[in-house]
């Protein structure tokens, strides 16, 4: 007996309630939570900074009746920052946006997808200015990786640093970074799990971390990034690497305050926002379209690299 089929009594069209897209969430992004951002209104500009050992040497003396105080005094130099714009943009055809779907916000999508190519260029350029050898005051590869379960002792190779900072700046540090890989080992490291397993049910977690250092905070970083280029195999990484870094950061930029690093972020990139991406879109004639385009300018600086100590390659 003749019955209509289901591709008789339906046409497959789009849904207009989903999509799927690989839209990392902005929050998984540390570039502007880490270190202080710094508003500026030029590109390029100098700060002042003080000599160290001036302010720590013990100078003062016995003073007798009728006679002057000793003297001292402290050295005054500058540094500079200076921004590089970067910028990206996604065109949006007449053609295109004329024949969507409902599914489909073509101008959007494309500020989105600006957005996120800017949140990424700017935590792969933090990592590589701040996550890396050769900028901190100590570069330290543990004898024993913290994945070494038997051997390693990752609780005391932190105190080691927080004293290290301590020590030679006057300053306990109050920021530890890690990448996921170390985060995962440290979660398991029978040393941690020690610390806590008569203590406390709870799901080990970065505020655990937090408590067991002494560290005011604690950041995993979880961005991924593709190594490849367009048409190629696709392959993915973590942005950070198997790291991880301590330092003291200052709460927010300030007078005679000393801070492992600061984003200087050039104020006119973001249309006077500053620390942001600026956005604007405009009518590309000769082509039909209309461009969005989005830009920022910043620039990652270590401004005291005593108050920094790196664990490079910190796990397997």
């Amino acid at each position: 007996m003749a019955q209509p089929t289901r591709n008789d009594v339906h046409a497959n069209r789009p849904l207009t309630n989903i999509s799927v897209a690989y839209v990392q969430k902005q929050d998984i992004y540390i570039a502007t939570k880490v270190f202080p951002i710094v508003p500026v209104d030029h590109v390029s500009d100098i700060y002042y900074t003080y000599a160290k050992n001036d302010w720590f040497r013990d100078e003062a003396q016995r003073r007798a009746p009728a006679t002057e105080s000793v003297g001292s005094g402290y050295n005054v130099a500058t540094d500079t920052y200076n921004c590089d714009v970067w910028a990206i943009h996604k065109d949006v055809p007449d053609q295109v946006r004329d024949n969507e779907d409902a599914a489909f916000n073509s101008d959007r999508d494309a500020t989105e997808f600006v957005t996120q190519r800017l949140l990424l260029r700017q935590e792969r350029q933090w990592a590589a200015d701040f996550f890396t050898t050769s900028v901190w005051g100590t570069d330290l590869t543990p004898t024993n990786l913290w994945s070494n379960y038997g051997t390693s002792d990752p609780i005391t190779d932190i105190k080691t640093a927080v004293r290290t900072i301590l020590s030679t700046t006057g300053f306990k540090p109050n920021t530890l970074v890690l990448g996921y890989d170390v985060y995962i080992q440290l979660l398991d490291h029978p040393d941690i799990v020690d610390r806590y397993k008569y203590t406390s049910s709870d799901l080990l977690n970065e505020q655990s971390l937090a408590k067991l250092f002494g560290i005011e905070r604690v950041f995993v970083t979880t961005a991924v990034y593709a190594t490849n280029v367009e048409n190629e195999t696709a392959a993915y990484a973590f942005v950070h690497g198997k790291h991880a870094w301590l330092g003291y950061v200052a709460p927010r930029p300030s007078l005679l305050t000393p801070s492992a690093g600061y984003t200087f972020a050039w104020k006119g990139a973001s249309y006077g926002i500053g620390g942001s991406i600026g956005i604007k879109k405009f009518r590309m004639e000769p082509i039909a379209s209309d461009r969005v385009e989005g830009q920022i300018a910043f620039d990652n600086k270590v401004v005291a690299s005593d108050l920094g100590y790196f664990f490079n390659g910190a796990v397997a």
